[in-house]
């Protein structure tokens, strides 16, 4: 079966800001966003993609372009099931501000029972981007064999969602995983079993050096802004 480069899209205004973005559109990348996107051929210039499926979202568009560009022969498919998690009432405010909601503390011990009001439940999230994927491993392993590559652009807690199904991780556990903005987690998926080739790979290492606030133990709904 084919191999999956999830890529989350690069560093986007709403990051910068602390906003929960969601669905809310206008979303672009930042210029550190755009800066992270435009290294993205040169990093997955040795692999050979068969196919590029991207969350329907401008952040994700804009993550890819630089790569379609670099890569005439490919296009992009969008694909609705990979986007972001539809927040509700929640999509646009501060991130700051939600923390004191009572919901959070849900989202953050026990996502599998937190459904956002006006919006859709984590598990209802992670159920289709993982019936996505399924679908896309199909179509690929199909069209160019079993050894194929290809590349998904989403989310933070999509991705997240996608990494905890592949390892069989439930998913109140799936806060402790991060991702980056632009980072690549690789997931290679095989008839009995899915193995985790990479997680969260920026090739930079910058965000583990001591910040002037210690991050706190409390997940980022939505994925976070990365290094500063």
């Amino acid at each position: 079966m084919p191999t999956l480069i999830l890529v989350r899209h690069g560093r986007s205004t709403a990051n910068t800001a602390g906003l929960l973005a969601g669905w809310t559109p206008g979303v672009a990348l930042d210029e550190r966003g755009a800066a992270q996107a435009a290294a993205l051929p040169d990093r997955l210039a040795p692999v050979p993609l068969a196919e590029v499926v991207t969350s329907p979202l401008q952040r994700c568009r804009e993550t890819v372009a630089p790569l379609l560009a670099a890569r005439p022969g490919l296009r992009a498919h969008t694909e609705e099931r990979i986007g972001e998690c539809h927040y509700g009432d929640w999509s646009g405010r501060k991130l700051a501000e939600l923390s004191g909601e009572p919901l959070m503390e849900v989202v953050q011990q026990h996502p599998s029972a937190a459904a956002f009001p006006g919006g859709e439940s984590m598990r209802a999230m992670q159920t289709r981007a993982a019936e996505a994927v399924r679908e896309w491993n199909a179509r690929v392993e199909r069209d160019h064999g079993e050894d194929a590559t290809y590349l998904m652009c989403s989310h933070g807690d999509v991705i997240k969602s996608l990494v905890a199904d592949a390892i069989g991780l439930h998913l109140d556990l799936f806060q402790r995983i991060s991702v980056e903005p632009c980072s690549v987690t690789v997931i290679r998926y095989t008839r009995l079993r899915p193995f985790l080739v990479r997680l969260g790979d920026t090739g930079d290492f910058a965000s583990l050096a001591p910040r002037q606030e210690p991050p706190g133990s409390d997940a980022t709904v939505g994925g976070g802004a990365g290094a500063p």
